[in-house]
């Protein structure tokens, strides 16, 4: 069965990691992705982290089951073939900074004059507006700047610490997708095309307020509870690992003493999580005991425990082996095959499961400019490739 986004084409003319894994997403889902690539260097994920052969995990994981063309889009003829590529197509992705397209002739007004229907995505560090609307935006500058390494600090020493992955790229890229899709839905109900612009600024600012910012957002709060209500949430350390538990409801707090032994919370003053609010002192107290109990304990065991009392935990599994555990098994979060280049690859299955609209991985991520002589030829410039390509508009 085709996926709930069969018939739509995207063209991708991003880089990394903001503008590419979007489309990728939307590739499983059944669109047919188009990626427009740089002469010679092609998108810089080529080059970043593990890599086999020369192709990288992140290339693979942001640009699977994409079709590659790669060209000078700073040449006029160059720039024709963009156009000509956007005029059959429904969504155009594009995260250089503002107003570098718009020179180019490529921006959201020309492309949009010439195709009315198309949804046009501008990703972008800071936004168009404002005085850091220029700068540079790689991912650890957004954590510092919208406050994900602030949220990250330890409060007991508060240094800033930066989530070691690229977080700041990942969450735009979820609300890319989703406003992709929403602009398609308003399409089809008659609003015609339009531009979405999505800077990681407002991503990251929007999924961290969410409730990491609680004094921030409650602005007569007396300041007196952390912003964020996970602050407190530590690991335990057990004989041959670890675990976390998440003691939220009354339930969970007490079957966590219980299972670990721990005395005291039959006291009336942490009964409840109103009673435990008003007496932090004793409720950490607590908390500490639970923790001092695990170093006895191994992660068998607690698992054991806290399940027989339906305790929200789970033992910390590295994704080394996280394919081989029993749950993981069951839901078939991992598939396997092989890239023709890159050799063997394990990666997640796409997340959403859709009962009548399946989606499905992409094949491999081409090599650069894999695709260019088909996808000219299907512009109607088959007797043009070999003049393109000497000329330095094509690879």
């Amino acid at each position: 069965m085709p996926g709930a986004l069969d018939g739509i084409r995207i063209i991708d003319c991003s880089t990394a990691l903001t503008g590419p894994y979007p489309a990728a997403l939307l590739g499983d889902q059944g669109a047919e992705v188009i990626k427009i690539e740089r002469l010679g260097l092609g998108d810089l994920a080529r080059w970043v982290g593990v890599a086999v052969n020369g192709v990288s995990a992140l290339f693979q994981a942001c640009n699977r089951g994409k079709r590659s063309i790669a060209l000078d889009l700073t040449t006029a003829e160059g720039a024709s073939i963009v156009r000509a590529l956007a005029a059959g197509a429904d969504v155009f992705i594009q995260n250089f900074k503002p107003g570098a397209l718009d020179r180019a002739g490529l921006g959201y007004e020309a492309l949009s004059a010439e195709h009315p229907e198309l949804i046009y995505v501008s990703l972008s560090g800071f936004g168009a507006v404002g005085p850091y609307a220029h700068k540079g935006a790689y991912d650890t500058v957004i954590q510092a700047y919208a406050g994900l390494a602030t949220n990250q600090a330890d409060p007991d020493v508060g240094d800033p610490v930066f989530i070691r992955q690229t977080a700041a790229d990942k969450i735009t890229a979820m609300y890319a997708v989703q406003a992709i899709t929403a602009a398609l839905l308003a399409r089809e109900r008659g609003h015609g095309g339009q531009h979405v612009e999505l800077s990681m600024t407002d991503a990251v600012v929007s999924f961290l307020w969410a409730d990491s910012a609680g004094n921030e957002v409650m602005l007569d709060s007396d300041g007196s509870m952390n912003s964020s209500f996970t602050q407190g949430s530590r690991p335990f350390r057990f004989t041959d690992g670890w675990g976390i538990a998440t003691p939220t409801s009354d339930a969970d707090f007490h079957g966590m003493c219980t299972a670990l032994g721990v005395e005291g919370h039959d006291d009336p003053r942490v009964a409840t999580i109103g009673e435990r609010r008003k007496h932090p002192q004793l409720t950490a107290d607590i908390l500490r005991a639970c923790h001092a109990a695990t170093l006895g304990m191994t992660c068998v065991e607690a698992l054991q425990r806290m399940d027989q009392l339906n305790v929200p935990f789970a033992l910390v599994v590295p994704p080394a082996v996280m394919h081989e555990d029993d749950h993981a098994i069951a839901m078939g979060l991992f598939e396997e095959s092989v890239h023709p280049v890159g050799g063997r690859l394990r990666q997640p299955r796409h997340p959403a499961r859709f009962s009548a609209t399946p989606a499905a991985l992409g094949g491999p991520s081409p090599s650069l400019g894999q695709h260019t002589d088909e996808i000219l030829s299907e512009l109607g410039l088959a007797d043009r490739i070999a003049a393109l390509r000497a000329e330095g508009v094509v690879q």
